[in-house]
């Protein structure tokens, strides 16, 4: 090693050029540093956006419609950035978690409200969450009484070992496995033509397609993102010059998990709806059976199930932090991933009984598997409460140079009315129809 550095010195000595582009490299490589350290939260976040009841919605996006929810998949990018940007300059500049805000600006009354919002959002997420790990158990024969406690000892391990840097390092190597359902794309070899096609000529007047419309915003903004995110870049201690670099985190993280519903909803529309297009995909084990047959049996089933298991767990490790934080910054106990589980015994309380109820409700009730787009409905039915709180949090918190106001504030306000609208009206025009 020693001879090595001296001939690497002895040339740079004598190659000036060479001596400055290495140093450029070297200066390039390390002013990444700081940015690599300050990604974590919107990844984290956007990939367990992406969660089970998310998974079959696209599923059922595809097989029902084709490609005609395709669009609506591209569009929600910005939007969801614009929303989850909100909560990144909250949690920088206040350095509060969300829950804390809204009492300290509202009152307490407010504060428990969304509180609730959010413990109804965690709860119906946790039911797809644990639903998707029993039906990838049941696609290799193992049973519901030991797959569901496996998968909740895993998260109460990753949870109660760790600090706030490891749980986020394991969320993000756990959710990245939801990179398989691109593969699972490829390989139904969807039509370009008719994705085209089917994308730019959607029956934006049909109940049942207003439903599904509405299912895809409840799966891309629900109200434990906000709460997680927020809290996250709060218990990471991100400063006003990590700002920039949490921005690109979250916007890279909403083209990834936008991207992924894509993948879903083509490898559905691809696969399973020219062959069966009355297909009920309620659960992941119908899912598939229907799309395995044409992905090749032995290794489509075993990516799809390394793609589901990956959503499914690190949206669990996220809704349930999510809860964890919000109800402490309602009711004040101590919330954070830095404290030894005995010095924080709510805020590790309500996350292990998060993980432990869902477990054992969707064993006891498996029937219960069958809610996951009418959970997906129920998120877009609390979005005016949620980006309500969040937008006037933006607008009275914050400190001045980074409030929102002017131009931008009308156009997320304007943004987040129409998400509100479409999510709400589809909703409920789905399910009287």
């Amino acid at each position: 090693m020693q001879v090595i550095f001296n001939n690497a010195t002895t040339n740079c000595r004598s190659d000036p050029q060479t001596m400055t582009t290495g140093t450029a490299s070297v200066r390039r490589k390390f002013s990444l540093l700081p940015w690599l350290a300050v990604f974590g939260p919107g990844l984290v976040v956007m990939l367990a956006d992406t969660d089970v009841g998310s998974i079959i919605t696209a599923g059922q996006s595809g097989v029902q419609w084709g490609y005609k929810l395709l669009l609506p998949q591209i569009i929600l990018m910005p939007v969801l950035y614009i929303v989850q940007e909100l909560t990144v300059r909250l949690g920088i500049f206040t350095g509060k978690g969300h829950g804390e805000l809204i009492r300290e600006a509202f009152g307490v009354k407010w504060a428990w409200l969304s509180a609730a919002g959010l413990a109804v959002a965690t709860a119906g997420a946790l039911l797809t969450e644990f639903s998707g790990v029993a039906g990838v158990g049941d696609l290799f024969g193992v049973p519901h009484y030991i797959s569901l406690p496996l998968a909740a000892g895993a998260l109460l391990l990753i949870v109660f070992t760790g600090s706030y840097r490891r749980v986020e390092r394991v969320a993000l190597a756990v959710g990245l496995f939801e990179l398989a359902f691109f593969y699972v794309a490829w390989a139904a070899r969807p039509e370009f033509s008719l994705l085209v096609s089917d994308a730019f000529h959607p029956p934006v007047f049909n109940a049942s397609y207003e439903y599904l419309v509405a299912a895809n915003i409840g799966a891309v903004i629900m109200p434990w993102m906000v709460f997680y995110q927020q809290s996250a870049v709060a218990d990471k201690h991100l400063r006003a010059e990590h700002f920039t670099a949490a921005r690109w985190d979250t916007a890279i993280g909403a083209v990834i998990t936008q991207l992924v519903m894509a993948a879903v909803l083509i490898a559905a529309a691809a696969s399973i709806r020219p062959h069966a297009p009355q297909a009920s995909l309620q659960t992941i084990g119908q899912m598939s059976q229907a799309m395995t047959p044409y992905l090749g049996i032995d290794v489509g089933k075993l990516i799809f199930s390394f793609g589901v298991l990956g959503a499914a767990m690190i949206a669990a490790i996220v809704a349930s932090l999510a809860l964890a934080w919000g109800l402490g910054e309602v009711a004040g106990y101590r919330r954070s991933l830095e404290y030894h589980p005995l010095k924080a015994k709510w805020f590790y309380g309500v996350y292990a009984a998060c993980v432990i109820g869902g477990a054992t409700v969707v064993g006891i009730a498996p029937n219960l598997i069958s809610l996951n787009v009418g959970v997906q409905v129920m998120n877009a039915l609390l979005l005016p409460l949620v980006l309500g709180f969040l937008v006037r949090l933006a607008m009275v918190t914050l400190p001045e140079s980074h409030r929102l106001k002017g131009g931008y504030m009308w156009l997320t306000i304007g943004i987040c009315a129409i998400t509100c609208a479409f999510g709400v009206l589809g909703g409920i025009g789905g399910l009287l129809s």
